[in-house]
């Protein structure tokens, strides 16, 4: 696993920085460009749709989020609104049996 790389956006005329791991950027950058945009607008948009969590946390639960409702990358040009909804804020829950920890 890679250590969390940090970079650094302007959001609503306010500058912050988010740390995701390599994987999470990778995704991201795809995600984005699929959707036509830069990948600051990405995450702008997430930050508009986050809860009270902390905007790192919020795109990974976007981005997972985004590839568990069975979008792909190529299907990503989508409202990001749509995958953002359910999970930002919110923990993810299973309903599979076998996540439950059940053994």
């Amino acid at each position: 696993m890679s250590r969390p790389e940090k970079r650094s956006f302007t959001i609503e005329g306010h500058r912050t920085s988010i740390s995701l791991e390599a994987a999470f950027w990778e995704a991201l950058k795809d995600v984005a460009k699929a959707k036509r945009m830069p990948v600051a607008q990405l995450v702008q948009e997430i930050d508009r749709e986050r809860g009270d969590g902390g905007l790192s946390s919020a795109v990974r639960i976007w981005l997972l989020d985004h590839f568990r409702s069975g979008r792909s990358i190529e299907g990503a040009a989508g409202d990001v609104g749509t995958a953002t909804q359910p999970a930002v804020g919110r923990p993810v829950r299973s309903s599979s049996p076998d996540d439950r920890g059940s053994a």
